[in-house]
């Protein structure tokens, strides 16, 4: 476990030493990681956001060891792959377990609020989970469970998948290497991921203040009751 966590601590010098040792296998091990971090829902304490900026970062620094292009092509197919397999494994599970009328828990009522609440917010959830570690991984699963449109949850993985792997990888390549990112790996991912939070924040607040604004209207037009 301490190895691992060391690992995850210094992910430049790991794929710097695994591509050492290994050459081109390290585009296999990082597309293994991505797909299972988004693909199973067993696997979301396998990195990420810092995974995907550490790759791009090696990769500015590797001498053509590591193609940015190649590596952004890999890691985009993973992603996007991973959560369609988890959307798959979860509509298939969720009816099989969420079928009993009288159970507290598993029940058919569940199932139906989960469909109700996907094809209603699922586009913005699919999306926004791509950059919240834990909510990413089961997010497609829950989407499969509650029978989201797969019509819809594929534009919208793809939409995400492209968004977040676009700016971890490009980000760590051009941003990677400088001495204060270097020193303060971890900051600049905790940073990174809440400013691409910011504007789909800004997006649900605004949401919520029109929908807001719109039923103190329907209020406040309602007839008074007639004075007796």
């Amino acid at each position: 476990m301490n190895e691992l966590l060391q690992i995850f601590h210094d992910l430049p010098g790991f794929l710097d030493g695994f591509i050492l040792s290994h050459g081109p296998w390290v585009y296999a091990l990082l597309f293994a990681i991505v797909f299972c971090e988004t693909g199973l829902v067993v696997t979301p304490f396998l990195p990420g956001d810092s995974l995907l900026f550490a790759a791009g970062a090696t990769a500015a620094a590797s001498d053509g060891n590591l193609n940015v292009g190649l590596l952004w092509l890999i890691l985009f197919v993973a992603a996007v792959l991973g959560d369609t397999v988890n959307y798959h494994i979860g509509h298939y599970i969720g009816p099989r377990v969420l079928r009993f009328e009288n159970s507290w828990w598993l029940n058919k009522r569940h199932l139906e609020s989960t469909h109700r609440f996907f094809e209603k917010y699922g586009p913005i959830t699919v999306i926004l989970s791509r950059f919240l570690p834990m909510f990413r991984t089961f997010t497609p699963f829950v989407a499969g469970v509650g029978a989201m449109s797969y019509r819809k949850f594929i534009i919208y993985n793809v939409t995400g998948g492209f968004i977040w792997v676009t700016l971890f990888v490009w980000g760590g390549y051009f941003f990677g290497q400088i001495p204060f990112v270097k020193d303060n790996f971890l900051y600049v991912i905790i940073v990174m991921v809440g400013l691409s939070l910011i504007p789909w924040f800004l997006g649900v607040s605004r949401h919520y203040y029109l929908k807001r604004i719109a039923a103190n209207a329907a209020q406040s037009a309602k007839p008074l009751p007639d004075a007796e």
